[in-house]
Order: C-alpha cells, then sequence, then structure tokens
C-alpha cells in the first residue's frame, strides 16, 4: 500500500469519532462572566493592542533530500517559506510570506502562514456553551471571533524544536480563559517533509475542561510563485458546501454544490466563476467558504495546479471540511519576499472542523473534553507531473 493509501485510511479511521456528539442540553444556556484573557505569552508590535517582552524568535529549516526544504519561525509557529520544484526543476517558493520573523509583527494579514487556534474560522457574536455554560470569547472580527479571538496562536511565541533534518515539533500552552477559552490546552503540532515531496502536519492538544477546538495552517499558496491565482485550476471534493450571511457567519444549512459557482467537482480555473452574480460570492467578496468534504480512501480532499509552474499540490486530511479563501481581502498593503501582496495573488486552502461549529447541533462537535485527544492531520503532496 502506497504512503498517499496508508494516510487516507488514517483519515477515514480517525474522522469525527475522537468527539463526542454535542449535546442538546446546551439549548438550556447559563451566562458566566468570563476572566480577563491572559496576556502573558503575547508578543505583540506596538501598532497591535499589546507590547511585552518576547522570548527570542527563531527559525527553522527542514529538508527531504529531493532538493524540497521548508522554512518556519517560532512566532505563530508559522511556515515562511516551502520550495518545491517544478516542471523544469527549478524551485518555486509556493507560501506567500516574509523573509523574517518580525515582518509578520509589522504585516497588516496577521495570519500568513501561522498556526491557528484555539478555535480556526469564526464563532457568531464570540460566544458558545458548553454543558449549559456560555463563554465569551474576545471580539476581533466585528461582532464576531476569527481565529481564536484578538490574540489567537498567530500571535504567541511557541517552543520549537528541530528533531531531525525532516522534523519540527512545536509546542504551546493556552491557559485557562485564554481569549475566553475554558480549559488549560497543551497543544503540539508536528510538521514532517518527507522523501515523498509531502509536508505532513500533525495536531495534538488535551485540556482539563471542557472546551471547544479547531486547529489549521493558514497558509497563503501560489504554486507560480507570484502574480494572479485566478488561472490556476482547482479541484474539491465536496459535493456540498456551507453558506454564510454577509458577515460571513455560516447559516446553519449544508447546501448541495450542483449548479453553483461552488462546484470544484471538475477541475477549473479558480477564476472561471469568481465574478458571477451570485448572493454567495457576493458575501465572501469571492470565495471564503466552508467546503463539506467527501470522505474517500484514495481521493484528495483538494488538488490545485499552476498554470505557469505545472506544480500540482493534493491536499489529505482526516478533517471534515476545507474552508477555501481566494485572497478577496489582499490589498497590497505589505511587501512580502516576492513584492505586494496584491489582491488576488494567494489562496487559502485551511483543512479544519466547520466555522460556528459551537453553535450549530448539526455541525460535526468540535468539543474536546478532559481524557481526550485532539487528533488531526494534513498531508500537502506536491508533484510537478
Amino acid at each position: 500500500m502506497s504512503e498517499i493509501d496508508n494516510e487516507a485510511t488514517y483519515r477515514e479511521n480517525q474522522m469525527i469519532t475522537k468527539y463526542q456528539l454535542f449535546s442538546m442540553a446546551t439549548a438550556m444556556l447559563i451566562f458566566i462572566n468570563c476572566m480577563e484573557t491572559p496576556k502573558n505569552i503575547d508578543c505583540k508590535d506596538p501598532m497591535r493592542t499589546m507590547q511585552i517582552d518576547c522570548p527570542e524568535e527563531k527559525i527553522f529549516t527542514i529538508v527531504n533530500g529531493n532538493g524540497m526544504r521548508a522554512k518556519f519561525c517560532n512566532y505563530g509557529a508559522r511556515l515562511m517559506s516551502l520550495m518545491v520544484p517544478d516542471k523544469n526543476g527549478k524551485l518555486i517558493d509556493v507560501v506567500m510570506g516574509f523573509d523574517e520573523p518580525e515582518d509578520y509583527q509589522k504585516s497588516t494579514e496577521p495570519y500568513y502562514g501561522a498556526t491557528i487556534g484555539r478555535y480556526a474560522n469564526r464563532i457568531n457574536q464570540g460566544k458558545f456553551s458548553i454543558d449549559c455554560n456560555e463563554y465569551r470569547i474576545t471580539l476581533n472580527n466585528g461582532s464576531h471571533a476569527l481565529h481564536g479571538g484578538e490574540n489567537g496562536f498567530q500571535e504567541r511565541v511557541w517552543e520549537m524544536h528541530q528533531i531531525t533534518d525532516s522534523v519540527i515539533i512545536a509546542r504551546l500552552h493556552s491557559p485557562h480563559m485564554d481569549e475566553g477559552f475554558p480549559g488549560n490546552l497543551d497543544v503540539s503540532v508536528k510538521f514532517t517533509l518527507t522523501k515523498m515531496n509531502h509536508l505532513a502536519i500533525n495536531y495534538e492538544a488535551t485540556t482539563d475542561s471542557p472546551t471547544v477546538v479547531n486547529l489549521t495552517n493558514h497558509a497563503f499558496f501560489n504554486l507560480n510563485g507570484s502574480g494572479s491565482i485566478l488561472k490556476h485550476t482547482l479541484q474539491i471534493n465536496a459535493d456540498a458546501y456551507t453558506p454564510v450571511n454577509s458577515e460571513l457567519i455560516p447559516t446553519g444549512e449544508i447546501a448541495p454544490v450542483t449548479g453553483t459557482p461552488f462546484d470544484f467537482r471538475i477541475e477549473k480555473n479558480i477564476g472561471s466563476h469568481i465574478n458571477d452574480n451570485d448572493v454567495q460570492l457576493k458575501n465572501g467578496k469571492g470565495y471564503d467558504h466552508n467546503f463539506v468534504l467527501n470522505k474517500s480512501q484514495v481521493l484528495p480532499v483538494a488538488k490545485v495546479k499552476g498554470d505557469k509552474s505545472e506544480i500540482i499540490m493534493r491536499i489529505y486530511t482526516t478533517e471534515p471540511g476545507l474552508q477555501f479563501y481566494s485572497g478577496n481581502f489582499m490589498q497590497g498593503k505589505n511587501n512580502l519576499k516576492t513584492g505586494p501582496d496584491n489582491y488576488r495573488t494567494a489562496f487559502c486552502l485551511e483543512t479544519q472542523h466547520f466555522p460556528n461549529s459551537p453553535n450549530h447541533p448539526t455541525f460535526s462537535t468540535t468539543i474536546l473534553r478532559p481524557g481526550e485527544t485532539y487528533l488531526s492531520r494534513t498531508i500537502y503532496a506536491f508533484t510537478n507531473h
């Protein structure tokens, strides 16, 4: 059995069974006052909300012996660079970002390449309930919480260790009521660059009190290295997606992609329908939506091909959802390694549970309880043919 087959089997076996079903008892809400968010592990630039003394920021590089290499920094446990051979064997950096860790602190886009937590994507009005107790998260996206609140995991200096030439492990302790989330949460993320030209990311977390967890990596990809991503071809193995309102909060509906601009089951250019007169595209100002992934023993959940480099990226994951973001809010305000981060010069494919799952009992639960272990695995597999 091939490595990809093994990973697909792992995905099938590990999917949603790690979590207990969401209890309908959460209909009885008991409002509580949350403690002030701890701020003892955040590293901030003066242009943001807070500045404290920070541990030393460090850069780590892993290689696979085939020419591929990935660069990370402990500020946000970020993927800073990923060098992949193109059709001619030339190495292309397919991840948008900066050269130095301190540049990420100054960026108007805080999520470049970062590990996202405690809760990737949006939580409506920043509140949710567990076992009849209501929790309120810091709001950082209008009246909602995005990617863990105001000072999410992207702002933390992680403990990071290089295990081998091809393996790095990052660890973080998130204290009880951090950004309003209950429970002391211990997180580890393992990054592995394999000889198969795969970047594998393994997430693990435990808690001492019931909480919600939804982790992902927020890499901004461009398989050509620079320029527009609208002629990249994209395929997503999903029969349905979760529509959103005008504030990008899921309505709770799981809608079929058939006959919509969201049907990527047969690969097509990202830009093929991005400007269609469609209310969902208007709400997201393009694609910024969660896809409900089909389970498969052998197929990737997504496949992208650079139109110039012919680099192909296939994604495999244990997660039930995939957030596709087409760079709609990029405004050229940050000077990246390749120049300004202009409109739609990168895309994101974030493997995760559905946005606002804590408030939708019909969505797969994201509750983690003491004695359980959150496990998630995503693989980015690269070829040039």
